[in-house]
């Protein structure tokens, strides 16, 4: 058979049309409660976080990030539902995200749809349970023979209410090792579909007990404490202080336990967990590095909070606070990120559900409450908008570049102008009342909807 010129021009053609990309892949790194000190950030100059540093370099590093919720669980089933908690009423740990939230609007059961092959180990919602329907293979919860599962932990291993204890025993024999272990298996793997694989890693979650080579690194002599002012609650809404005064608060149990040498045990203890998790996190990048699909996988990093150490007398996290809302994000896109790009914008950690479904060619669901950050990956110097956190019932922060606005559900109010005071040390409301532009501005950004939390395990809007 003798073709056509005119077939022969449209095969030439064909055969010169650029192939359509493959899907590419996902790899989602989940820690938790990792606040801002990390190299990159330059917060806190003590930490020893060379992995995570590597990491940002690969890709975009966002300096103003922000979670949904200053706790585990109401951050984590808002981020990966798309829902902000006055959407799905889950604001606090004890609130039930499974029933509030169905495994269908899920991030995974959207990879799951599209034909990914979704699996994933260690904490990424509020426990190591993956629910039937999200993932196609799942590690959950592991033994460890001689790790944090044997540790009892005695009182003179402890700062003030907060357990800490460096262990004799190996890196492998980590929970976070195990977790870790599963996530380089899957990535070896031959994939005849593209993955969604993520891993959750519980550190620098407390216990801070982690092997005694990570304390070793930062002698007690050598810890600084952060910034602290004496009076920094006096110009607090009353129901601000009532967040910092809770009974459990270990900031009070702390000066009465042994005051600044204890909050500098306290201190260490924290930088020894997190340069534990560094090096979980230089695993998986070793193993991202030597992949095959290295060139076709995207990393998410985020963790799902901050922290305070003693930052405005308090201790953990459930503040809106700087210390509390902000927390690590980068993100690395084959043939879209630079390579060691900075962003200053202000983002959220709802932006992450829509990103993924955007940057994978998913459909995104019409619930989620983000906005995809492909605009800011690809110029970050694009304008945005700002970030927004929740804790509680109809209590939001507002957080701008420059400023921060929150809001109580009694009324209570407070501004910060973040460029000139970073440790939010002066609330301008009380400088500045009603009349401040800023203030203002940012009110208008507070969530209209604040649904009931849970009753009795389920889901005010749910009536199964």
């Amino acid at each position: 058979m003798v073709l056509s010129l005119v077939a022969l021009c449209e095969l030439a053609v064909a055969a010169n049309e650029p192939q359509p990309l493959r899907r590419p892949n996902v790899l989602f790194i989940a820690v938790d409660d990792l606040n801002h000190w990390v190299g990159y950030l330059g917060r806190n100059p003590q930490t020893l976080t060379p992995n995570i540093d590597r990491l940002a370099k690969r890709g975009m590093w966002f300096t103003r990030s922000y979670c949904a919720a200053p706790l585990c669980n109401p951050s984590r089933a808002a981020l990966m539902s798309g829902l902000r908690p006055g959407a799905s009423g889950v604001y606090d740990n004890d609130h039930d995200y499974k029933a509030a939230i169905p495994v269908d609007i899920t991030l995974p059961t959207q990879f799951r749809k599209a034909g990914y092959f979704v699996c994933g180990a260690g904490k990424i919602f509020h426990n190591v349970e993956g629910r039937t329907g999200e993932w196609d293979d799942w590690l959950g919860n592991v033994k460890t023979p001689k790790g944090e599962e044997s540790i009892r932990l005695p009182e003179a291993l402890h700062a003030g209410h907060l357990p800490i204890a460096p262990l004799d025993c190996r890196d492998e024999e980590m929970r976070d090792s195990q977790y870790v272990d599963y996530a380089i298996r899957q990535l070896n793997q031959k994939h005849d579909r593209p993955f969604f694989i993520a891993c959750g890693l519980t550190k620098p979650h407390l216990p801070w007990s982690v092997p005694e080579k990570y304390y070793e690194k930062f002698p007690l002599e050598s810890i600084q404490l952060p910034p602290f002012k004496e009076d920094d609650l006096d110009d607090l809404p009353p129901i601000a202080r009532e967040f910092v005064n809770q009974p459990a608060d270990d900031h009070p149990a702390i000066m009465r336990a042994g005051g600044t040498n204890v909050w500098k045990q306290a201190i260490r203890a924290y930088l020894a967990t997190i340069n534990f998790s560094d090096a979980m996190v230089g695993r998986l990048l070793d193993a991202y590095e030597k992949s095959p699909e290295r060139d076709n996988t995207i990393i998410c990093f985020w963790s799902d909070h901050g922290w305070h150490l003693g930052e405005k007398h308090h201790w953990r996290k459930f503040t809106l606070w700087e210390e509390g809302t902000r927390a690590p994000f980068i993100m690395v896109v084959p043939g879209l990120t630079q390579p060691d790009t900075r962003c200053d914008r202000t983002v959220d950690f709802m932006s992450i559900y829509p990103t993924l479904t955007d940057l994978c060619g998913i459909p995104t669901p019409a619930h989620v409450q983000g906005r995809s950050l492909r605009p800011l990956l690809a110029d970050p110097t694009v304008s945005w908008s700002p970030a927004i956190t929740t804790y509680g019932r109809n209590n939001h922060t507002v957080r701008s570049e420059d400023w921060r606005y929150t809001r109580y559900a009694d009324g209570g109010e407070e501004l910060y102008h973040e460029s000139n005071d970073p440790y939010e040390w002066t609330n301008l409301v009380r400088v500045a009342g009603a009349d401040h532009p800023a203030k203002t501005d940012l009110r208008k950004l507070l969530p209209k909807e604040n649904k009931p939390p849970p009753v009795n395990g389920k889901a005010a809007n749910n009536p199964e």
